[in-house]
C-alpha cells in the first residue's frame, strides 16, 4: 500500500465535515486542497486527523519565519497582554519604534503602515497619484500608472482593473481608468508607454502568481534609468518576492535596483497577523496630510510590535543566508526532474515555479496527489507548481519533498 492510499484509508469524518461545513458557510472564491488544517510548527502542518504535511507553499509567502516562530509569537503574547488597538486616534508606544525600525532596514524615511497586501497596493497608487497632482505636477484626473502583463496585486477593484487575469476581472466591471499594462521584462515597452502624465510603473521584481517568472538581469535596472530620467516613481511589489524569500532582504536587491517606493505585506505580519506597508522617502510619503488616507487597524500596537520583532529577524540576516543557501539544493533538487514529467523550473532562493507536462494531469490534480503524500503545494496557471517552504525547512526535509514529487510524477506518467 502507498503513503498516498495509507493517507487516504486513514481519513474520518473529521475532514469530511469541516470541509462540508466550509462549502456550505464560506463563500467559494478558494478552491483549496482537501487538507483540514489544526495545528503547525515550523515547516510542518498537522491536519484534524493527526496527519502531518511538510507546508512547501508558507501561505504564499506569510509564513517566511515558519509556523509560530518561537521569537515572534513571544512577541505577540507580550503585546497581547498590554494593548493591541487604539486606533490611530492616539498614537501608541509600539508604531514609532516599528517605522523606524521598518523605514531603517528599507533605507527610507517613511513608512505608511496597513494590513493586508492588497491595502499595501491601492495605498501606493494612491500616493502616487497624490505625488504626481502635488509634486510632478500633472492635471489632477490624468495621471497614468505603468503595470506588467500577467501581474499579481491582489483583487480589489481597482487592482483588477489593470489585471490580464480573466478570472479576476470577469463580471467586477467597470473599471478604475488610468493604467497601461505591457509586457513583463520587456524595459522598452515601459520606456514606450511613459508620457507627460505617467506618476509611476508598478511591478513585482520576480512575478509569483504568474509561475515564479524571473525577467532579463536588465529589465530592473533598465526600469530604474527610465523612471529617474522621466521624473516616474518606481514602486516595486515585493510583498511576495521580499522579507528574504529569494535570498536577500528584497527581490531587488539581486539587480542592484532600489525603487522609490517598497510594498510590503505578507510576512511582515510574521505569519501571525496581517500587516503591510507602503515605506518611501518623505518627499514621497509627505504627500499625506490627515484625512486623506487611513485605517482603523493600520499600525496598531500588536502588529507593529510583531513587526519590529521581524525587522529585528531580518536585520540578523540568517534567513536570507538560509533562502540563498537552501535555495540552490531546492532548485537542484528540482532540474533534477528535467525530463521526467517536470518541463521547466523557475525561481530565486526557497521560491520556485515547476511546469508540469499536461499529459499527466493539471497542477490542481498534481497538488491533490501530493498532499496525499504529505506535501503541500499549489498550482497556477493550470500546470504550474509553486514550491515556497517556510525558510526554516532543512536540506534533508526539501530531499524528503522532491522524492515524494517524483514519486507522483512518476505514478502519474504509468
Amino acid at each position: 500500500m502507498t503513503m498516498a492510499e495509507i493517507r487516504r484509508e486513514a481519513t474520518t469524518g473529521l475532514t469530511t465535515e469541516a470541509i462540508a461545513l466550509d462549502n456550505t458557510y464560506a463563500a467559494h472564491n478558494y478552491s483549496p486542497l482537501p487538507v483540514v488544517a489544526a495545528s503547525a510548527h515550523g515547516a510542518w502542518i498537522t491536519d484534524v486527523e493527526g496527519r502531518r504535511y511538510l507546508d512547501c507553499l508558507a501561505a504564499y509567502s506569510a509564513v517566511n519565519f515558519g509556523h509560530r516562530n518561537d521569537e515572534i509569537v513571544a512577541a505577540a503574547h507580550r503585546q497581547l497582554d498590554a494593548v493591541t488597538l487604539v486606533s490611530r486616534a492616539f498614537h501608541s508606544d509600539q508604531l514609532g519604534p516599528f517605522c523606524a525600525a521598518l523605514a531603517g532596514l528599507c533605507n527610507k524615511d517613511m513608512v505608511l503602515p496597513m494590513n493586508s497586501g492588497a491595502e499595501a497596493v491601492e495605498s501606493g497608487l494612491k500616493v502616487a497619484r497624490k505625488w504626481g497632482t502635488d509634486v510632478k505636477g500633472v492635471a489632477e484626473g490624468t495621471a497614468n500608472i505603468i503595470v506588467a502583463d500577467n501581474n499579481f496585486h491582489g483583487r480589489t477593484i481597482s487592482i483588477v482593473s489593470f489585471s490580464s487575469d480573466a478570472s479576476a476581472r470577469g463580471g467586477f466591471g467597470p473599471f478604475t481608468p488610468g493604467f497601461r499594462s505591457v509586457p513583463f521584462g520587456d524595459a522598452d515597452a515601459v520606456a514606450a508607454a511613459v508620457d507627460e502624465h505617467t506618476v509611476a510603473v508598478l511591478v513585482e521584481p520576480i512575478q509569483g502568481e504568474a509561475g515564479i517568472i524571473v525577467p532579463p538581469d536588465d529589465y530592473l535596472p533598465r526600469l530604474r534609468q527610465v523612471c529617474t530620467q522621466r521624473h516616474v516613481l518606481l514602486i516595486a511589489d515585493e510583498i511576495q518576492s521580499g522579507l528574504a524569500r529569494t535570498g536577500h532582504t528584497f527581490a531587488c536587491e539581486h539587480w542592484g535596483v532600489v525603487p522609490d517606493i517598497y510594498l510590503l505585506g505578507k510576512a511582515l505580519g510574521g505569519g501571525v497577523l496581517p500587516l503591510s506597508a507602503v515605506v518611501a522617502d518623505r518627499d514621497i510619503l509627505g504627500v499625506l496630510h490627515p484625512g486623506e488616507h487611513g485605517s482603523t487597524f493600520g499600525g496598531n500596537p500588536l502588529a507593529a510590535a510583531i513587526g519590529s520583532t521581524v525587522v529585528d529577524i531580518l536585520r540578523r540576516g540568517e534567513f536570507q543566508t538560509r533562502s540563498a543557501e537552501l535555495g540552490l539544493h531546492l532548485h537542484a533538487r528540482l532540474r533534477s526532474l528535467l525530463g521526467h514529467g517536470v518541463l521547466a523550473v523557475r525561481g530565486m532562493g526557497l521560491w520556485a515555479g515547476v511546469d508540469i507536462d499536461p499529459r499527466l494531469g493539471t497542477g490542481k490534480q498534481l497538488s491533490v496527489a501530493l498532499a496525499e503524500c504529505g506535501v503541500l503545494v499549489k498550482d497556477t496557471h493550470g500546470s504550474t507548481l509553486r514550491f515556497a517552504p517556510p525558510l526554516v525547512i532543512t536540506a534533508e526535509e526539501i530531499d524528503w519533498a522532491v522524492e515524494q514529487f517524483a514519486s507522483v510524477l512518476a505514478r502519474a506518467g504509468s
